[in-house]
C-alpha cells in the first residue's frame, strides 16, 4: 500500500513514542515528498499530534529516528527554519501585538530571512489594518488568521497544518486554500491534518491514515477511492475503516 519515492524529504524510521503504558505512535515508517500535498487523517487519539510534534522537535521518539534531508533532526534545530507550522491553537503573548508578534517573529529568524518574508496572507486577511490590536482581544477566528500568516511568512519549502480552516469565516476559508493551492503548484511539502475532510480533497493528492499508532494506508486520495469503490474522501475512508474492522473481526 505504500507510494513510496526515492531522497524523500521526511523519513520516519521505526518510530515509537511511548507515553508510559501508552504507546502513541507505534513502529512508523513514512516517507513525504517534496511536490506533494499530504492529509493526515485518523480518529482522535490516533497519534496524529504526536507525529506532527515529534517532526517538530517538540516530542522526542522513544525509538527510531527522523530524518529531514538526510540527516538526523535528534539534537538538531536548524533544520526548523525550513518549516512553516500552522498549530491548532496558536498560543501567543496576550499582552502582544499582531504587529509586535510579527515583527518578534521576524527578529527571532534574523536578517538573513527578511528578503524571503511572505506577507501575502497579512495583506489578503488585512491584518496589517489591526496591527495595533493585542492578541488577548483577537476572536479565535482572527488568532487562525494570525496563526496562517505565521506559518507562510517565511517561504518555508515544507508547510505543516494543523486544523488550518476551523474557525475561518468562509471568505477567509478560501483565501487560505487558494494559498495553499499556490504553495503546493510551487513544489513545497504539504502536511495538512483536518477533520473537514471536504478541505482535504480539494488539498491534497496523498493521504496517510494513521489509527492506535500505526500507519494503516499511504498513498494517493485516488488509489483509496478505487479500492474503496467510493467517490468521495470522506465515504472512502468510511469504507475503509470498516474493511479494516471486518478483517480484523474475520482474523480473531
Amino acid at each position: 500500500m505504500n507510494h513510496l519515492q526515492s531522497n524523500p524529504m521526511i523519513l520516519f524510521n521505526n518510530v515509537c513514542k511511548n507515553f508510559g503504558k501508552l504507546k502513541a505512535l507505534d513502529d512508523i515508517n513514512l516517507e513525504l515528498n517534496a511536490g506533494k500535498s499530504y492529509a493526515l487523517v485518523g480518529p482522535n487519539g490516533s497519534g496524529k499530534t504526536t507525529l506532527i510534534k515529534s517532526l517538530l522537535g517538540l516530542v522526542v521518539p522513544t525509538t527510531g529516528e527522523i530524518l529531514f534531508d538526510k540527516k538526523s533532526i535528534a539534537n538538531d534545530w536548524k533544520y526548523r527554519k525550513k518549516i512553516g507550522y500552522m498549530p491548532q491553537i496558536g498560543r501567543y503573548p496576550d499582552n502582544m501585538t499582531i504587529g509586535q508578534l510579527v515583527d518578534m517573529m521576524k527578529n527571532i529568524r534574523g536578517d538573513e530571512d527578511h528578503e524571503k518574508v511572505d506577507e501575502e496572507l497579512i495583506d489578503a486577511f488585512k491584518l496589517y489594518k489591526i496591527y495595533e490590536k493585542r492578541m488577548h482581544t483577537l476572536s479565535g477566528g482572527t488568532r487562525q488568521k494570525v496563526s496562517a500568516a505565521l506559518a507562510f511568512l517565511f517561504n518555508a519549502p515544507v508547510l505543516i497544518l494543523d486544523e488550518p480552516t476551523a474557525g475561518l469565516d468562509p471568505v477567509s476559508v478560501e483565501i487560505l486554500k487558494e494559498k495553499i493551492l499556490h504553495e503546493k503548484r510551487r513544489g513545497k511539502l504539504l502536511l495538512i491534518s483536518s477533520h473537514i475532510l471536504n478541505d482535504l480533497e480539494e488539498l491534497a493528492t496523498e493521504v496517510v491514515y494513521i489509527f492506535e499508532g500505526k500507519v494503516h494506508f499511504n498513498n494517493t486520495i485516488e488509489s483509496l477511492k478505487m479500492e474503496t469503490n467510493e467517490k468521495r474522501l470522506g465515504k472512502a475512508i468510511a469504507t475503509f475503516i470498516r474493511q479494516k474492522e471486518l478483517l480484523a473481526s474475520i482474523n480473531q
